[in-house]
């Protein structure tokens, strides 16, 4: 028997077969869970179905997270195909690239409104929309990264977006706890993934990354999808408004020197 045998997960965000969430949705459905997906327009046909078909996937829909009417859409077809949530994954994150490069204050206005908006309001959006459909013990997983904690070079303006999506996480564990329903961010090391290209000078942070974090060894997507079951399942059931790293324990270090 799985440990999420029986429930059903519906993941936003995944773009390509390296990206967390798709490490999140293949341990999810590992443990039983019976899985959907939703992502850009853009990224559906050529991406996200072939994925979803793999693992025997029916539910994929596109979403541009930015329209509350998108959002209900995905979540009225979700309720005639499954019914109730009771995994929901907010994978989704955005930047103009012009913004993840040189200084965090010569960040445009509406390059600031953007990624607030994409890669923290629209958790808010997600959830809202969702919230019929979680029932007691449902649980609802996003993703953050260090540099919300602390300054990460070119980060810039995701920094301060994923500062935000970490406050929301707890102000909205604070909503849905009466309901039985929890929330937690994962906060992964660096990965190799699509987004993560967008970041000027990421090659030179993820190859030192295993010779300073305690651990010694890289962050792999199958790494946080192992945390996304534990945070999914009864195992957690006490656990909520928390954001649990999973980095090999950099985030412990004050000055990391390779030796």
């Amino acid at each position: 028997m799985g440990l999420l045998d029986g429930r059903n997960a519906l993941i936003f965000g995944v773009a390509n077969d390296h990206s967390i969430a798709w490490g999140i949705a293949k341990a999810l459905h590992e443990q039983g869970a019976t899985l959907g997906f939703s992502s850009v327009e853009s990224l559906i046909e050529k991406r996200v179905r072939p994925l979803a078909q793999s693992i025997g996937a029916t539910f994929v829909e596109p979403c541009d997270v930015q329209s509350d009417e998108d959002i209900r859409g995905v979540m009225t077809k979700w309720q005639a195909a499954h019914g109730q949530i009771d995994v929901l994954v907010h994978a989704l994150a955005f930047a103009k690239r012009e913004d993840l490069d040189g200084s965090f204050v010569d960040t445009s206005r509406d390059g600031f409104a953007l990624a607030m908006d994409v890669s923290a309001y629209s958790l808010v959006g997600l959830v809202r929309a969702a919230r019929p459909l979680l029932k007691p013990g449902s649980s609802v997983l996003t993703l953050s990264y260090y540099g919300a904690e602390k300054v990460v070079s070119h980060y810039n303006v995701m920094g301060v977006a994923k500062a935000a999506l970490e406050a929301s996480v707890r102000y909205l564990a604070a909503d849905l706890g009466p309901d039985g329903v929890r929330i937690n961010a994962i906060s992964a090391g660096p990965v190799r993934t699509l987004a993560a290209a967008g970041i000027s000078g990421f090659k030179k942070l993820y190859g030192s990354f295993a010779e300073v974090a305690p651990l010694r060894s890289n962050i792999t997507i199958e790494d946080v999808g192992k945390t996304a079951v534990w945070l999914a399942s009864d195992l957690s059931s006490a656990v909520t408004g928390e954001i649990v790293y999973v980095d090999g324990g950099f985030n412990v270090l004050g000055v990391p020197l390779a030796e």
